[in-house]
C-alpha cells in the first residue's frame, strides 16, 4: 500500500487550470513584448554556431555540405520548436520544459527535467563565457597589448594559467544585468542582438562578392554521412528558444506572443545560418577554413584582413547574448521549481520592486563564474548536452500525450502533423544522445543520482501538491 501511494505521489500532476503565480513575493512582472521575446530567442540561438562551429564542421566533418548539416539540424529543431510553441501558448508560466513535464507526465518527470536544466544551462553560460574570453585575448594581442599570464585561462590550459578571469567576470556581469529587472535587461539584450545580426549581415553582404564557385566542389568530400554527422554537432547551435520560453510568465501576452517568438527566432536564425555557411565555404576551400576563427581567416584569404577584427568584435557581442538567454533560463527554472515547493521557497522570493529572482540569479552567476574560471572549455562543455536533448524528447512526448488526453483545452498554437512532427523531435533527440561520450553519461548519472536523493529526501514531502488533495480524474478533465 505504501508503495502504491509512493507511485501515485511521484506521478501526481500539476493541473493546468490551477497553475498559480504565487503571492506578491513570488511573482514575476509581465513586461516583454513579441520582439523582445524574439530577440531573446535569436540571442540564444545565434552565437558560436556561426562564428566558430560552422568553420569547425566545414573543415573536418562535412565540407561545403555543412549547409546540409544546418538544414537537417534545423528541421529536427523545428519539430521540437512546434511542441514548445504549443505548450508556451497553452501554459504561459515560468519553467518551460520543467513545467510542461510536470503538468503532463507527473512530478518526478518534471523534477528531473528541471534538475537537469539547472546543470545544463549553467554549464552553457560558462562554456560561452570561455569562448568569448578566447576572442577577447585574440583582440588584445592583435592590438599589441599583453595581459598577465595567470589570468588568461583555467589551470591546465597553458603555462602559468591560474584562472580565466575575463570569463568569470562576464558571468558575474550577466548576473548583475539580470538583477536590474527584466525590462532593463531585455532592452540591453535587444540592442546587442540587433548589433549581432548587423555584423552577420555585414559578413554575408561583403563575403558574397568574394565567392569562388569552385570551392563548392566536391560538395560532399566526407560523403553524405559527413553531413549527418555534422548535423549532430551543429544541432547544439540551433536551440535557444527553449531557454527563451522560460520567460513566458514575463510576457505581456504570452499565449499569443510566445509561440510566434519561438518560430520567428528559429526562422531568422536558420536563414542567417544558411547564408553564412554558403559564404564561408564559397570564399575559402573547406580544407583551409580555420576551425576556430573561420570567417576571420576566410576574409583574410581574399585580402579583407581589416574586417577580421570587426568579425571578432561581432563574435564577442553575438556570443554574449547567448549567455544572457541561458542564464535567464536557468534562473526561471530554479525559481519555478522553488515556487512549486520542490526546492526551498527561499529561492523563489523576488525583489520587492524589480520583481526578479535575485537570490537564484546571483547563485547561478557565481556558480557559472567558478566553472568558467577554473575548468577547461572541453570539460565544461561535456556538462551541457544530454539534459537539453532529454528536455526536447520529454516536451515532444508530452505534447502528443496532452493532445490526446485533453483535446478540449484551448490552444493558441497547434503543432502541425500530429503526432508525426513531435515524434521526429523525439527520435532525433534520442539519436543525438547516442553520439555523446561515455564520460557525459557518467556525469549525468552522478547528477541524476544526486537529484534522486534530494527529491525523495526533501521535494517529495515539501511539494505544493503533497499538501493539497489530489483532484479526481473528472476534475482533471480526464475520462
Amino acid at each position: 500500500m505504501a508503495g502504491l501511494r509512493m507511485g501515485q505521489g511521484v506521478l501526481r500532476r500539476k493541473p493546468i487550470e490551477q497553475i498559480e503565480e504565487g503571492d506578491a513575493s513570488e511573482r514575476l512582472t509581465r513586461t516583454l513584448g513579441l520582439w523582445q521575446l524574439t530577440a531573446i530567442g535569436v540571442g540564444g540561438i545565434i552565437g558560436a554556431g556561426i562564428f566558430t562551429l560552422a568553420g569547425a564542421v566545414a573543415n573536418g566533418t562535412a565540407g561545403p555540405a555543412v549547409l546540409i548539416s544546418f538544414l537537417i539540424a534545423g528541421v529536427a529543431s523545428a519539430a521540437a520548436a512546434f511542441s514548445y510553441a504549443e505548450f508556451a501558448g497553452m501554459i504561459p508560466k515560468a519553467g518551460s520544459a520543467y513545467t510542461y513535464g510536470y503538468v503532463v507526465l507527473g512530478e518526478l518527470a518534471g523534477w528531473f527535467i528541471g534538475w537537469d536544466l539547472l546543470l545544463e544551462y549553467t554549464a552553457i553560460v560558462a562554456v560561452v563565457a570561455i569562448g568569448i574570453s578566447g576572442y577577447f585575448n585574440f583582440l588584445i594581442k592583435d592590438l599589441g597589448a599583453e595581459l598577465p599570464t595567470w589570468m588568461l585561462g583555467a589551470p591546465g590550459t597553458g603555462d602559468g594559467h591560474r584562472v580565466d578571469l575575463f570569463a568569470a567576470v562576464l558571468c558575474l556581469f550577466i548576473a548583475y544585468l539580470l538583477t536590474l529587472g527584466i525590462k532593463s535587461a531585455a532592452r540591453f539584450e535587444t540592442v546587442v542582438v540587433v548589433l549581432k545580426v548587423l555584423v552577420v549581415l555585414l559578413v554575408i553582404g561583403v563575403g558574397v562578392f568574394h565567392i569562388n564557385p569552385s570551392n563548392y566542389s566536391p560538395f560532399f568530400p566526407f560523403g553524405v554521412g559527413g553531413a549527418f554527422t555534422g548535423a549532430a554537432t551543429v544541432f547544439f547551435a540551433v536551440f535557444g528558444y527553449d531557454a527563451m520560453s522560460t520567460a513566458a510568465e514575463e510576457s505581456k501576452d504570452a499565449q499569443r506572443h510566445m509561440p510566434k517568438a519561438i518560430m520567428y527566432s528559429l526562422a531568422i536564425s536558420m536563414v542567417l545560418y544558411v547564408l553564412a555557411t554558403l559564404v564561408l565555404t564559397g570564399m575559402q576551400n573547406y580544407k583551409e577554413v580555420d576551425p576556430e576563427s573561420g570567417f576571420s581567416t576566410a576574409f583574410q584569404s581574399v585580402g579583407l584582413g581589416a574586417l577580421a577584427d570587426v568579425i571578432a568584435v561581432g563574435a564577442i557581442i553575438g556570443i554574449l547574448t547567448v549567455m544572457f538567454t541561458f542564464m535567464l533560463g536557468v534562473t526561471r527554472v530554479w525559481f519555478s521549481m522553488s515556487r512549486d515547493g520542490l526546492l526551498p521557497h527561499w529561492f523563489a522570493k523576488t525583489h520587492p520592486t524589480r520583481h526578479v529572482p535575485v537570490r537564484v540569479t546571483w547563485i547561478v552567476g557565481v556558480a557559472s563564474a567558478l566553472i568558467a574560471g577554473f575548468l577547461p572549455i572541453g570539460e565544461a562543455a561535456e556538462l551541457t548536452n544530454i539534459g537539453i536533448l532529454l528536455a526536447f524528447a520529454v516536451v515532444c512526448t508530452a505534447v502528443i500525450v496532452l493532445r490526446y488526453r485533453r483535446p478540449e483545452l484551448p490552444r493558441s498554437f497547434r503543432t502541425p502533423g500530429m503526432p508525426v512532427v513531435p515524434a521526429i523531435g523525439v527520435v532525433f533527440s534520442i539519436w543525438l544522445i547516442t553520439f555523446l561520450a561515455w564520460e557525459t553519461w557518467l556525469r549525468f548519472a552522478a547528477w541524476f543520482a544526486l537529484g534522486l536523493i534530494i527529491y525523495f529526501a526533501y521535494s517529495y514531502r515539501k511539494s505544493a501538491l503533497a499538501k493539497t488533495p489530489r483532484p479526481s480524474a473528472e476534475e482533471r478533465g480526464e475520462e
